[in-house]
């Protein structure tokens, strides 16, 4: 059996990791709004103001912190003002970009700004540069901000919402090097720079601007726009890469149907991100070495090939224990870069891509990716330790890849939480954990794993779910267990 060892280094605390690493994306994509998160007031699905109460809950246990909408690519079509008022009087769109179909503006900025006060998480407003006015833009954020006397803190009443609402985040343009325009990065500086300064804090809201930084390895984009942001108009970038196993676009590969090579390619293009998010920051750093203006991997996961028989503009893909183990690496990867990353956004919450729900009827899945997030939910508001792995490696036909990843962190009352994943499919791991100066005085741990294509289905059968782990032997400060093949751990020690 192959061996990993693991030391804890806590008295070297490197950064704090932000909750909002753990955020989710909802975008007028296919069902990820529409029959996934919003039902309608009058829908026989049990609902609260027309969302439904099934994923109101279990967005809530995972521990939500940011929600960012209304898209993607949909965002720089999207006309704020059509999706205000009496629903029987908004206006109806084609969806160019997804699907082509009909979009009735029946959840808009009312319901998203409710939506997250009853979630308990910040709203992260995706602004239209692409097709949109600064005008637009900025009276959007007087209308959600404004306590004052003005017209669209007026038309804001007058729709039934007397109080403003917190707004935080504010991306300022989406994927604007492509569906947001096509601009080139110096064109879209000029552009950021003129919009963010119409937007304004009203009573004591403050924006947090993050603008359009690149897509994947594109580091001229990073190279270029970051000399024309400082402290004061851009709080962070935005960054997207997506995992597709085969890495051409036209034929992504199958959910569910791929080989054992085909999951180890897979893993070895998500661990890229670890490349990506590295070099990007030195960039980043050339200009703004104090690390001032943060990094948002505001839309990352696994991108397949569409369901069969469903609609390719809706990009609904089922969810395996692949797509969990990809979900653990990416979430370890930005805890351990929590010093540059504030913030990510999995594409996306329901539905949709690398969702963490599926809904069909009155039916809800809660997907592998889904129990992760539960997992890794004690890292939230936590302090990022040195730890150093002595690691192993996993391999298919060509394909090698590090076999285990892993990140620590010791929360506000001192508990530390350790995650990690044994990334190959058919080897267990025995791990040997030192916590150094740690003194723990019990241990406890929950383990997600199964065979590597399992998924949740729509039958009632939880295939894979996250249970607790008891392999675990804590003597002194030392950690012993056996790592089952594909797997991902959370082991919890309390001071």
């Amino acid at each position: 059996m192959k061996k990993i060892t693991l030391e804890i280094r806590p008295e070297n605390k490197r950064s704090h990791i932000n909750r909002e690493i753990y955020g989710h994306f909802s975008e007028h994509l296919g069902r990820c709004i529409y029959n996934g998160l919003y039902v309608g007031e009058d829908s026989s699905v049990p609902n609260k103001n027309g969302v439904r109460k099934d994923v109101i809950e279990a967005l809530k246990a995972i521990k939500i912190p940011v929600l960012r909408w209304p898209g993607g690519c949909f965002a720089d079509e999207y006309h704020w003002k059509d999706g205000i008022g009496e629903k029987s009087g908004r206006k109806k769109m084609i969806n160019t970009n997804w699907g082509h179909v009909v979009e009735d503006n029946s959840f808009g900025t009312h319901e998203f700004m409710d939506l997250c006060e009853e979630l308990g998480c910040e709203p992260y407003i995706a602004g239209n540069l692409g097709s949109g006015t600064v005008s637009e833009l900025a009276e959007w954020v007087e209308y959600m901000t404004f306590d004052g006397v003005s017209p669209m803190a007026e038309l804001r009443r007058k729709n039934g919402r007397e109080k403003p609402w917190r707004l935080k985040y504010l991306g300022i343009g989406n994927e604007s090097w492509g569906c947001g325009g096509n601009m080139r990065p110096e064109y879209y500086a000029d552009e950021y720079r003129r919009y963010q300064t119409f937007c304004k804090n009203f009573s004591g809201n403050e924006l947090f601007k993050v603008a359009c930084g690149p897509s994947a390895n594109d580091y001229n984009w990073t190279e270029k726009l970051m000399p024309c942001l400082n402290e004061w108009n851009a709080k962070a970038i935005s960054l997207h890469y997506y995992t597709i196993p085969t890495g051409d676009w036209s034929k992504k590969g199958d959910a569910v149907d791929f080989t054992d090579e085909e999951y180890y390619k897979t893993i070895k293009s998500t661990l890229y991100m670890e490349e990506l998010v590295t070099r990007h920051s030195e960039i980043m750093s050339k200009t703004d070495p104090e690390g001032k203006i943060g990094l948002i991997v505001d839309e990352w996961g696994c991108w397949y090939d569409v369901e069969k028989g469903t609609n390719p503009g809706f990009l609904f893909q089922q969810n395996t224990m692949r797509d969990a183990i990809v979900a653990a690496i990416n979430l370890n990867i930005f805890n351990e870069h929590s010093d540059r990353v504030v913030m990510a956004n999995i594409a996306q919450a329901v539905n949709v891509l690398q969702a963490v729900i599926l809904t069909e009827g009155e039916k809800m899945v809660l997907t592998p990716t889904y129990y992760v997030f539960k997992l890794y939910s004690g890292h939230q508001d936590s302090e990022l330790v040195e730890s150093v792995l002595n690691n192993e490696t996993a391999s298919s036909g060509d394909t090698e890849i590090p076999a285990v990843t892993k990140s620590v962190s010791i929360d506000k009352n001192g508990d530390m939480l350790i995650t990690l994943a044994n990334c190959s499919i058919d080897e267990d791991i025995a791990a040997e954990v030192s916590t150094g100066s740690f003194a723990a005085s019990s241990a406890s741990a929950e383990i997600l794993c199964g065979e590597v294509h399992a998924y949740n289905g729509f039958d009632g059968k939880e295939n894979v779910k996250s249970c607790a782990f008891d392999g675990i032997t804590l003597s002194g400060n030392k950690l012993t267990f056996v790592m089952p093949k594909c797997s991902v751990i959370a082991i919890k020690l309390k001071k």
